[in-house]
């Protein structure tokens, strides 16, 4: 358990500085554009990443291994922090009014298709040699594959036009010369928008896609092949529900669907968490609980990228929704793993690592359903033309 809670630490702390990196890349993407400053943050993710794969062995260098290895880490953060408001502002604003939700949706597939892809990689090279090899190396491939996707990823944002709504308001003079200074001001705001809506996302997300995880091949000792590719599938099998829930976002309202995901989940955690220790020799069952687990993400994340952009004025958007946003992933959901599996540690109860996740995403259903105003009927493009109406 110890080794298992030291790895869940490295983990996290590429995490704890997401926020920072919210408010670094906010700030560039909203003074001189969306697409630039998200180009940068995928530059330094896969150069990070790809890096990772590079770093000899503690017999090699010793101390700086692990040190390497944990700054690497730290830059992955601080890009991600970045990545995902350039990626969410960019798309909402070339998306049209009503139809916002649906457009961003498909940007939520992608953090759950990037990790059944990983999967789905570590998978194959696992079985393409013996597990000694994969220790001493064979891990090593997933990460050097990754410059691949980083070269032809940065080829195609390179070719990306600037998002039309972010030029009109540079071309008005409307866009913030302190977008940090401006978000702070509003932290009652950010501050909503992270307990009323992220922070409940956060920990749902990392329940069902890494604790799940974590709990099949550390409390019910489900040998590694077996278990990473029942979260494959779960995820494969629930992935387009992402598209699913944020159009209907659209049509109902953003905040009935986040809000009845976080409740649902807070009240059934525990009884799935049973009955995957219950069937822990299924293989069946157990893809089928997890993938219950990742409705539950779609139903939550889904519609956030939409609710987070109509949330907050252009002249900051970037900034402003990606701090609520990384405080809410990086802190609250990046570290339920490590809590969760603390907890069982420290109470020897096998059940109690969803006690954590429970117990935020209950807080977020109750700050969101009386505090949070709904936001699908916002036009953001009023902000460059105001009085008229863009929506299909």
């Amino acid at each position: 358990m110890i080794g298992l809670l030291n790895t869940l630490a490295v983990f996290a702390t590429g995490f704890l500085v997401r926020p920072f990196g919210a408010l670094v890349f906010g700030r560039l993407g909203d003074l001189i554009g969306r697409k630039y400053a998200f180009l940068m943050t995928l530059l330094i993710m896969g150069g990070a990443t790809t890096a990772i794969g590079l770093v000899p062995t503690y017999e090699q260098i010793g101390i700086l291994a692990p040190l390497i290895v944990l700054v690497l880490r730290l830059l992955q953060g601080l890009a991600l922090g970045g990545e995902y408001g350039g990626a969410a502002t960019y798309v909402a604003e070339h998306a049209p009014d009503g139809r916002r939700g649906f457009y961003t949706s498909f940007i939520q597939t992608t953090a759950t298709l990037g990790l059944f892809v990983s999967l789905a990689v570590i998978l194959a090279v696992r079985l393409s040699m013996s597990p000694e090899a994969f220790n001493a190396w064979g891990w090593r491939i997933p990460f050097l594959l990754s410059s691949v996707l980083l070269v032809l990823s940065a080829w195609m944002r390179v070719r990306l036009q600037e998002s039309p709504l972010f030029q009109q308001l540079k071309a008005q003079g409307k866009t913030s010369q302190a977008p940090i200074r401006e978000t702070l001001r509003n932290w009652k705001l950010v501050l909503l928008a992270l307990l009323g809506a992220t922070a409940g996302q956060a920990v749902v997300w990392y329940t069902g896609q890494f604790y799940s995880l974590v709990y099949l091949q550390n409390t019910l000792k489900v040998d590694f092949v077996t278990a990473n590719t029942i979260v494959a599938v779960a995820l494969a099998l629930g992935t387009p529900f992402f598209i699913v829930f944020g159009h209907l976002s659209d049509r109902i309202g953003r905040k009935p669907i986040m809000m009845a995901g976080n409740l649902i989940a807070a009240l059934t955690y525990y009884p799935l968490y049973q009955l995957m220790h219950q069937y822990a020799a299924n293989p069946a069952m157990l893809t089928f609980l997890v993938w219950i687990q990742v409705i539950y993400v779609t139903m939550v994340y889904g519609p956030i990228a939409a609710f987070l952009v109509e949330t907050f004025p252009g002249k900051i958007r970037y900034t402003a929704l990606s701090l609520p946003y990384h405080l809410g992933n990086g802190w609250f959901g990046g570290l339920t793993p490590y809590i969760s599996a603390s907890v069982v540690a420290s109470t020897g109860n096998i059940y109690a690592g969803v006690w954590y996740p429970t117990a935020v995403a209950l807080i977020t259903f109750l700050v969101g359903t009386f505090f949070l105003k709904e936001t699908n009927v916002i036009s953001i493009w009023q902000e460059t033309h105001p009085g008229e109406v863009t929506a299909d």
